[in-house]
């Protein structure tokens, strides 16, 4: 064998060696995470994922739905890790298997918002009780309420208020419309309606909205977010190893500084407060 063959026979190795390493080294370097529309809506995400990129070599792939979207993605394996805000559902998810552990992450508020004029006076009539505020839009059979139908979170908190009443809301003063958080304050501003909405997307489309915060301060308003990695026993293409060091980093004392600062400067506090444990 002539020194060039030998030479070309060898760089030829060293091609196949390197693709076959970028390859696999692509596909162990990202990771899929199902969360609510609530944290890519705020910003939130935008803002820690390339610190998170930079930490660790690790690219999130984001797929922003409901949180019942979000639970179903893990249930059927196309998911890696999970950041939702229905801590019974989350439970349920890991009690049935689907999840390895749940972490609390995070937690803001929900609020009621409607229009500046509010022609119900829900906020002179019910004050910070969200119970009673949505008693008076329901009674009133005017004032349209616009629901996300879509199973997420916010909606699971919107139900869990309705039943408080003792009602499941149906009704010409009730739309269902099935769209994400910012979608659907949107189209509440368009009825002039009233919604309810995690805080941290109102205040970061408050710019451009007319509607008001109408009721907030109600315990019953509380938003916990969790965490979860997805059963890595589902199907061999689970990134349980970066879905770990994602829940990790996340939890960890860096992870949890950067939530609590995001907001601050523009909106002069905090959108999200952490609460890792």
């Amino acid at each position: 064998m002539s020194r060039f063959v030998k030479f070309f026979s060898i760089m030829l190795l060293v091609v196949f060696f390197l693709v076959g390493c970028g390859t696999g080294s692509s596909e162990e370097s990202s990771i899929i995470l199902a969360t609510t529309t609530s944290t890519e809506n705020s910003g939130l995400l935008d803002f820690l994922l390339p610190i998170f990129q930079e930490d660790t070599g690790i690219e999130v792939k984001v797929i922003a739905v409901g949180t019942g979207q979000a639970i179903k993605l893990g249930e059927d394996g196309e998911a890696d890790v999970l950041l939702a805000h229905a801590k019974a559902s989350e439970e349920a998810f890991v009690a049935a298997g689907h999840g390895v552990e749940r972490f609390d992450v995070m937690y803001n508020d929900f609020v009621l918002i409607g229009p500046d004029s509010d022609p119900l006076n829900v906020k002179g009539l019910a004050g910070n009780d969200i119970v009673k505020a949505l008693e008076i839009i329901k009674n009133s059979g005017e004032g349209a309420f616009i629901s996300r139908g879509d199973e997420s979170g916010t909606h699971k908190k919107e139900l869990e208020l309705w039943a408080e009443l003792g009602l499941e809301p149906e009704g010409e003063w009730y739309k269902s419309v099935g769209a994400g958080m910012g979608e659907t304050i949107l189209m509440a501003e368009e009825l002039q309606g009233y919604t309810l909405t995690d805080r941290a997307t109102y205040l970061s489309m408050v710019g451009n909205l007319d509607s008001v915060i109408i009721t907030e301060g109600d315990t019953k308003m509380f938003n916990q977010y969790g965490i979860i990695a997805v059963n890595p026993d589902k199907n061999d293409k689970i990134n349980n190893e970066g879905a770990i060091k994602f829940i990790e980093w996340m939890l960890s004392e860096k992870g949890q500084e950067l939530i609590k600062e995001f907001g601050v400067e523009e909106f002069g506090d905090s959108l999200f407060i952490p609460n890792a444990k």
